[in-house]
This record gives structure tokens, sequence and C-alpha cells, in this order.
């Protein structure tokens, strides 16, 4: 059994590598999923591929390396189908595609290709003696279902006129020589047999090639005279650029005036392979009018919005599969997906229409505008977030109008879930947010170990860079920042408790420590608690001195050394927040052995003891509250013994 499994993995092992190494090595992302496909149909039999089938629909793709396993395309199940592989076919009684299929004129090859509907309208045109007498042609040739497709007006068009624009049509679908789909680079243009206006090729990396933006379902059946490609819809003639097309869209009237306020008229008729999401006079209307106003008022803000509507290649909606960052001419990325038959932007289907083609790129309509956070004010930043609770407690500080204007600030925004219990509207309140806003634009890259942050509350918010977290005083980056047009909003896990006082002021201001305080003073170490030196303690309450029978408890309270002992392994060189600590983090007490902490259920554990309030500020430190007292670990019970009477109590 055990060499029998040994076998199964090492030629699964095999499989694995050869299918990596085919998928690498190929000479073309079409070609790569190709060869996938043909290495997952192979135990069906030669020459057959796997293709990935969207329920309910007959759309067919090659399967891909990375999307074998996950059966979905647009987010839709999607099952495997078998299938003979382009080029061959299937021979009665044998298994498998082991025949390859006859070498006709493009005339029958598009009959044997499954293109029966444009063999057709070719005889209709007079085109077939062009198409099966000598030469080379490669045919771009609409699918059945793509000519059952076409609007009724168009087709009766067509028909209509068989000797010009049927023949026209057919010819635009036509260049005079042959094209494998290795020639088909992306980005490529041939020149059409229709007036020399150009076809336009895009070759994407997972494997999906495209003409004017319709599919190739069925690539490189070969003929004598030349090659046919089946695509999946009826392409047209493009001649004009992509803000001729916006220029003459009476829906695109308002984008077409910001266009030319933000002086990028010129950008869109240049050369390029531009794919604009080109909001509506709708989508510009949902917007409020103040803020439109507003963007519209300030060149920067509008070019920073138009830009993050335009990436910087050309995207044909039927490229998508999954759901993919793709960079803008902002700068930032907009997440370009699908959910079945509709393009989404960010997760949402606000994509009306698609596939508008100019000659130096695509367009997309879309019914809502897309406001990049560079042209938002720290109100409209917040809006929509996970600090909707932050933001009604600045409005109700009176805040607002200084977060919709155009002051250089960074805005400290807890999280909803920071927020505990109710939030009393008072003149500490008040101050408190006040606090949470910096006197200048920040980004979390450039805060830095030890650094100190005017607020406008008028404190000085200590900066505490971390393995694992970035934290401004008790407070920890959150989320990634939201650099605002002229404001920055870092969002953060806590509400900040800046410090009012030095570790001794604060054991001192909770009567939880009042055993504490007094030990502290038995032992001499008032002027520690109070001097300048950053420290962590983890202060016992009085719970934890409880704990201690009460004959032992009135010894070491009274033994200055014993205490001074206890305590200092109860305190760490160096400033450490929750935050800060991982699954496993270690730290120097002041004395004895290493203090081993860890996080589990967001509680802060020292040595196996649970924090049971952590961050409690101060200027020279931060307290955390322990219920027990702390014991060194991996000791013996002889030696915790010792540890206990004589280094704790006999001093």
């Amino acid at each position: 059994v055990l060499v029998a499994e040994m076998k199964h993995l090492t030629l699964l092992a095999l499989a694995l590598t050869l299918i990596a190494t085919i998928c690498l090595g190929a000479k073309s992302p079409y070609q790569a999923v190709l060869t996938h496909s043909r290495i997952r149909g192979r135990p069906h039999g030669p020459n057959v591929c796997a293709m990935h089938n969207i329920q309910g629909t007959d759309k067919k793709y090659f399967t891909n390396c990375k999307q074998w396993y996950q059966r979905k395309i647009c987010g839709k199940p999607a099952v495997i189908s078998y299938e003979c592989c382009p080029g061959y076919e299937k021979m009665p009684g044998e298994k498998g595609c082991p025949a390859a299929l006859p070498l006709v004129d493009i005339y029958n090859t598009l009959g044997v290709a499954g293109a029966s509907t444009t063999q057709m309208y070719t005889d209709r045109a007079n085109l077939k003696e062009e198409i099966d007498g000598p030469g080379s042609v490669t045919f771009f040739a609409p699918s059945n279902t793509a000519w059952s497709a076409l609007p009724h007006e168009i087709l009766d068009a067509l028909v209509s006129n068989v000797n010009i624009e049927l023949l026209n049509a057919l010819h635009y679908h036509m260049v005079d020589r042959r094209l494998t789909s290795e020639d088909l680079k992306h980005g490529s243009s041939f020149t059409s047999m229709y007036q020399d206006f150009d076809v336009h090729i895009h070759h994407y990396p997972n494997g999906i090639v495209t003409v004017n933006c319709a599919r190739l379902i069925k690539t490189d059946q070969h003929a004598t005279n030349g090659i046919v490609h089946v695509v999946d819809r009826v392409i047209t003639a493009i001649s004009n650029n992509v803000h001729s097309f916006i220029d003459t869209d009476d829906d695109l009237e308002t984008l077409r005036t910001a266009l030319a306020a933000a002086g990028m008229t010129t950008m869109l008729e240049s050369e390029g392979q531009y794919t604009l999401f080109a909001p509506t006079n709708e989508a510009f209307e949902k917007i409020p009018p103040d803020t439109l106003n507003r963007i519209l008022g300030d060149p920067v803000a509008l070019r920073d919005l138009l830009n993050y509507h335009i990436l910087k290649h050309m995207q044909c909606a039927e490229s998508i599969v999954t759901g993919m960052p793709m960079e803008t001419m902002q700068g930032t990325v907009l997440e370009v997906g699908c959910d079945g038959d509709h393009m989404t932007l960010n997760g949402k289907a606000i994509i009306t229409k698609t596939d508008q083609l100019g000659t130096n790129g695509v367009i997309h309509y879309i019914n809502e505008l897309l406001i990049p956070d560079s042209a938002k004010t720290l109100l409209e930043l917040m809006e929509g977030s996970t600090v909707t609770k932050a933001q009604q407690m600045f409005v109700d500080t009176g805040l607002g109008p200084l977060l919709s204007g155009s002051e250089a600030l960074t805005l400290l925004a807890p999280q909803d879930d920071a927020f505990k219990g109710s939030m009393t509207m008072d003149g500490e309140m008040k101050k408190l947010m006040n606090n949470h806003l910096l006197k200048t634009q920040l980004s979390s890259k450039s805060l830095y170990h030890g650094q100190e942050l005017d607020t406008l509350g008028g404190l000085k918010l200590r900066v505490f860079v971390y393995r694992n977290n970035l934290c401004i005083e008790n407070a920890c980056i959150a989320a990634h920042d939201k650099m605002g047009r002229f404001a920055s909003m870092l969002t953060v896990d806590k509400v900040l408790t800046p410090p009012t006082g030095t570790i001794m002021d604060v054991l001192k201001a909770d009567d939880r420590f009042s055993l504490l305080t007094g030990a502290l003073q038995t032992a001499g170490m008032t002027e520690l608690m109070n001097q300048q030196k950053l420290l962590t303690v983890f202060a016992p309450t009085n719970d934890a001195f409880n704990t201690i029978p009460r004959p032992e408890l009135n010894r070491l309270l009274q033994n200055s050394q014993g205490l001074s002992r206890l305590l200092r392994f109860h305190m760490g060189d160096g400033m450490l927040v929750s935050g800060g600590v991982t699954s496993h983090t270690r730290m120097q007490p002041l004395l004895g052995e290493r203090l081993e902490m860890g996080m589990r259920n967001y509680t802060v554990y020292v040595n196996r003891v649970p924090v049971v309030e952590a961050d409690l500020m101060a200027t020279n430190g931060v307290v955390h509250a322990v219920n027990a007292i702390i014991k060194p670990l991996r000791l013996s019970t002889t030696f915790a013994n010792i540890y206990e009477k004589h280094i704790v109590l006999a001093g």
C-alpha cells in the first residue's frame, strides 16, 4: 500500500510539474490556457480539452492554471465539460478526438467551425468566390448566436443591402493574411479588407483574446487559404477617438464639460489604449450639489476625480472573468470584476453599457460617479466607512465645518467598535475629540518611533513603532490611510486616552491600586515612577495582593527590599502598549528573568496572567492592570517557593 501511495504521489508531482512548466513556458497566454485544458482533458482521450461552462448559458472558456479549482466564472458556478480541442474531431468507436479536421477552404471551414450563419451571409453577399479560392485570409467570423443578438433594425439594414452593407460588414471581419493566435499580440492592430479600417487586438494575461472587444471563442481553425477565428459578436468599423465619442453623446454632456474644465480633452484625443468608465449625466446628478460644485471648482480635485475613471490600459468587458485590481491614471486602483453577465466596479453593478470603442480606447458607461479619496474632505472620507460613530461625535462637537474645510490636518478616527457604551458630549469629550486632530497632514508611512505629534487640543502625542503595529499613544493603525484633498484620515482601533500625569499619578488616581501605591512608597520607588524614563508597568490591583495570605501579605508590605524585588519584576524597560503585543512577545523586567506575553481573544497575557485593563497611559510609560501577582515561568515548585519566601518575603 505504501509503495502504491508513493507511486501515486510521484505521478501527481510529475503531472503538476508538467502543468506548471508548460503553462509558464507557453508562447502566449492563450496557448498557456489551451495547453492546461489539454492536460486536464487527457484522461478522456487524445486531443480532448477541458472547458469551463457557465451553468445556464452557452459561454465556455478554456481552463486557467489558477482557476481550475474555483469552478466559477464571474461569480457563477461553472461545470467542466470535455470536447475536442481546436482542429480535431471524434471518430466513431474511438476514445477522445483522434482525427484532425479535414483541411478545406475558408468557406467550408466556416461550416465546420459552427459559423454557418456567417457562411450563409457570404453566399448572399457573393463573397464565396473570394474565400474559397487562392489567397491567404484571416476571417473573424461571428458565431450564429452573435448574428441573432444583433438588433433587428441593424440586421435588416445589412441583409436588405447585401451588395454594399453586408459585404462591407463581412470585409471588416477579414484581414488579407493568415494570423494565428500567436500573431494576435496584445495592443496590435491589423488593416481589414474594408476601406483599410483597422481591427484592434487584445490578448490578455488570462488567455482571452479579443478583436474590437469581441471574444474569440473558437480560435485557430485552419484552412487551405487562411484561418478562421469564431468571435462572439459582430464587430463594426471604428473611426473616432474616445473624446469624439464623448463629444457626440448628449448623455455624457456633464462629463464633456468636466473634461474641458480639467484640460483633459487633448489626452483623450491622443494615441493610447485607454479605458474610460464614463459617468452619465444621471451619475453626476446623484452627487450632493455642494460636493459636486466644490470638486468642479477645484482643478486638482477635478483632475483626480476624472483620472480615477480612466485605466492606463484597454480592458474589454469580455476579458473579465474574476475581480482584479487595476491601476487608474489617478494612481490608485479600481476593482474591476463581473457578476454573471454584468461588469462590476468595486463590487457594484453600476456599468450600464460596455465596450463602446474608439480608436484609442474603450468606454464603459456608469450610472454612479466614482469619487477618489484624494478629492474628498475629511468629513466625506468618514462617510460610509467603519468610523460613522466618530463622524457623529465630531459633528456633535461642532467640528463639522473644520472637517469640511481646506485646512491641512490629520484625523485619528476610532473604529465604531472602539466606542463602548454611551458617550456624553461634555467639555471633556470636546477636548478629547480635538486631540484626535493633528495640526498637519500626515501619512502613516511618515511616522517614526519616538515622534511627537501636535494636536489641535494642545497636546503632544507619541508614536510607537512595533514589529506588528504602528501606534499613536494607546491607539494603533487599523486600516489603510485615506489621503483626502487637504487632509488625511488614519483609522485607529481605540479612542485615544492621552496621558495626563506620570505612572505614579495614574496609580494614585485609581482606587484599585491603593495597596500598590503604598507598596511603592515603602519600597522607595516613588521617584522611579515619576522619572522621565519610559516604563511598562504590570500593576497588581488590590485583588492581586489579597490573593496572598494575610500574614504573609502584612510581612511583605513592611519589607522594602522584598517589595522592591517583587515590583521590579512587574516592570519592563521601555514602552509596550497592548497593540504591540503579538502571540509571543518578550520583555526584560527591571529585575529577574524575562516576561513572556501573548494575545488571545483580544486579551493580553503576561506570564499567563491576564491583563484586566490595558493601556492606562502615562507621560513616562504605560500601566496594565493585573489581578494576580506575576511569577517567573518554567520554575520548579521548589524554586518557586524559594522565589516567594526568600526573594519576595524575606528580601
